[in-house]
């Protein structure tokens, strides 16, 4: 066993645990905060956080690790992992299932093993550098569209990309597609690197979202990151697609509502 693949061991171990604790609060009753940024926030993600963070740290003690709830720890170590309880918070309280569990770790710049786990679904997609994607432990690859007219591109809400400056790419890209469904959040990336959507786009991103997506799309035969076309967590937004559909993709993508695109 290679020593990706024992963090991916342990990365799967702690996503699994997390996502158990979660299910004890899904569909149940629960008191709902909101942060400085209006998003929302529950004892199940703080609980699950706090897991995966005592499981990680029990492992890899010299490890870093940044988590969406409870912020960064030894921030100067070269293996960072990127933790994201429940992504798809909104979702969660209101009884939604496509909500997720998002474990990732960057090397030296660059993710390397990635863990996206949706606890209510039974779906979980894998992978570590060098091993492929998994999606319930089944070898997946990217779809292999390479025309927006055969493809289905995600997104999570349709207002954020006007928010955002980005309403005039989200026209032509929906424009030119065959099909726009709304799967939200990281599961519509997931979707994208197990070959069941072509893909996703997030005009908006923190590097905790995206923890696992660089490595799952890499070894699918995909791609993931900034709009730009880096492979990145830490653009502040981000795109998955197949590697064929990239070329049509980009130019779009590049639009910016002040039309100086």
């Amino acid at each position: 066993m290679s020593v990706l693949d024992s963090y991916l061991d342990v990365a799967l171990e702690a996503a699994f645990a997390a996502g158990r604790r979660t299910l004890a609060h899904f569909q149940t009753p629960l008191d709902v905060e909101h942060k400085a940024d209006d998003s929302p926030v529950t004892i199940a993600d703080r609980e699950a956080e706090t897991l995966l963070r005592e499981r990680l740290e029990r492992a890899f003690p010299d490890h870093g690790i940044v988590g969406e709830e409870f912020g960064a720890s030894r921030p100067g170590a070269s293996h960072q992992w990127y933790l994201d309880p429940i992504d798809g918070t909104k979702s969660f309280v209101r009884g939604v299932p496509l909500y997720g569990v998002l474990v990732g770790l960057e090397i030296e710049g660059r993710v390397e093993v990635g863990v996206a786990h949706f606890p209510a679904l039974g779906d979980t997609v894998a992978a570590a550098s060098g091993g492929g994607t998994r999606w319930n432990g089944r070898r997946v690859t990217v779809r292999a569209a390479a025309a927006l007219d055969d493809a289905f591109v995600g997104f999570t809400d349709a207002a954020s990309f006007a928010r955002h400056g980005r309403a005039r790419a989200w026209h032509e890209v929906q424009a030119r597609s065959a099909y726009r469904p709304g799967w939200s959040d990281a599961y519509g990336h997931a979707l994208v690197a197990s070959g069941r959507l072509d893909a996703m786009l997030d005009p908006v991103m923190h590097a905790w979202d995206c923890g696992p997506f660089p490595v799952l799309l890499r070894e699918a035969g995909g791609r993931f990151g900034a709009w730009d076309g880096r492979e990145t967590i830490h653009g502040g937004e981000a795109v998955s697609c197949s590697a064929a559909l990239w070329p049509a993709l980009a130019p779009l993508l590049a639009l910016r509502d002040d039309a100086s695109g």
